[in-house]
């Protein structure tokens, strides 16, 4: 069975050197264990032989890289835009030595969304990525805002997703739900929380009627939001409707989001997932390196499902979405 990736993380020099890579490192140690901490630096720093080999032993065929988290969004535009630029040039190395086992999505400086448009441009059209992974709030700020429609626009017209991934919740919500509890705010609870609603403030604010062919895609699938989103629309379609929207918050989810397995291992939420948006809209992902290749192989390959759906899932999907 071919097996195509889709979340799949790496940092670069620069972005070791402007976040410190023991700080980085340090995230991990305390959240993960002091092995893991250290292997995910490492693991996040290649992209070649040692991360081809990782790939080789798990049976994964091709990974989709994406700049890791907070990526530009936890820089100003000074630092972001270059930072941006580099870690793309880098993706478009590793991609043109091993055109048959890597792809990738653009990182973007959405501290300047204008040039965030263009860097998302001149990635898809000259360097052939698949579209964008934007890594949440940029310096607290959300994607709802009208500044940063024209990258919506532009990833319209380029027909590419935007992945959103989590980072950090904002500052104000961490202070208000997790002090004291720090370690809610992670990738454990804290992320899905202010993924989900930050996609929810897109929907609200209008931009899937603004550009209707857009998708974006969450993580881990779907950052709580199948599970949700019948009770979400039975509360919500008045408000949205009286926002001028025109459609139900339920039916943004059926035609505009993309989910993938990344990191989540738990079949009963798969499940939820595919009997809430369907085999068409769920893509495979490990998340590596903050998840090991081999228990996304194993999750994928024990799922009670037919092996259409499978193939769909494992490959099929991403080569369509992605046009691979």
């Amino acid at each position: 069975m071919k097996t195509i990736a889709i979340e799949e993380h790496f940092i670069t020099p620069m972005y070791r050197q402007k976040v410190a890579a023991n700080e980085f490192r340090n995230f991990y140690l305390t959240s993960r264990g002091e092995q893991i901490g250290h292997d995910i630096v490492e693991q996040n720093s290649d992209l070649g032989a040692k991360r081809l080999a990782h790939m080789d032993a798990a049976g994964i065929d091709v990974q989709v890289l994406s700049f890791g988290s907070p990526g530009p969004q936890g820089f100003g535009a000074d630092v972001a835009i270059p930072m941006a630029r580099d870690a793309n040039d880098l993706a478009h190395e590793a991609v043109k030595a091993h055109p048959d086992r890597f792809a990738a999505f653009a990182a973007l400086a959405t501290a300047d969304p204008g040039a965030a448009a263009e860097e998302l441009g001149r990635c898809v059209t000259q360097l052939g990525f698949k579209g964008a992974m934007i890594h949440g709030h940029t310096q607290g700020s959300f994607l709802d805002e009208k500044k940063y429609w024209v990258i919506f626009e532009r990833a319209q017209a380029l027909d590419v997703p935007l992945y959103l991934h989590p980072t950090l919740p904002h500052p104000d919500a961490v202070k208000a739900y997790f002090q004291g509890y720090e370690d809610l705010a992670r990738a454990g609870w804290g992320f899905a929380v202010d993924t989900s609603c930050h996609f929810l403030r897109i929907v609200f604010a209008g931009v899937f009627d603004a550009y209707p062919r857009l998708k974006i895609i969450l993580g881990h699938l779907g950052e709580g939001l199948p599970f949700a989103m019948h009770r979400l629309n039975d509360h919500t379609w008045r408000a949205a409707a009286r926002r001028g929207l025109e459609k139900t918050p339920l039916q943004y989810l059926k035609d505009n989001l993309l989910v993938t397995t990344s990191g989540n291992w738990y079949e009963p939420a798969f499940l939820c997932t595919l009997l809430a948006l369907g085999v068409d809209n769920i893509l495979f992902a490990v998340d590596w390196p903050y998840e090991p290749n081999t228990a996304g192989m194993e999750f994928l390959k024990k799922l009670s499902i037919s092996d259409a759906d499978r193939e769909k899932i494992a490959h099929g999907n991403a080569e369509r979405i992605l046009r691979m």
